[in-house]
């Protein structure tokens, strides 16, 4: 039988506003996926990894399926999210990365 779990979740003030980014870079071993993300700025040289996420690699699958399923109920109400085509992906940008690329600053 499928049970639903209610989990009771905290979000203090700082968590709550979120970081933005631009960039994520994924990698893995056996054990684990680690997800860093990162806001790559025009005109800085340097990018900061803001947050880092290591899940196991059945969570990593769940938050795929999850995201998936998500993207789908977006789509169905809000329309086609287009992604740009590659000339927006800058040489250096490790083969692991993922550009979000939302627009010109």
């Amino acid at each position: 039988m499928n049970e639903k779990h209610s989990i009771d979740l905290e979000l203090d003030e700082a968590v709550a506003q979120g970081n933005y980014a631009n960039l994520a870079i994924i990698s893995h071993s056996s054990s684990e996926f680690v997800l860093d993300f990162a806001a790559v700025m025009p005109g800085v040289p340097k990018a900061k990894v803001r947050n880092r996420i290591v899940l196991a690699p059945e969570h990593a699958k769940r938050l795929l399926m999850s995201l998936q399923d998500n993207i789908t109920r977006y789509e169905s109400n809000m329309g086609r999210i287009n992604i740009p085509g590659p000339e927006s992906v800058e040489e250096d940008t490790p083969q692991n990365a993922i550009s979000f690329n939302i627009g010109e600053a």
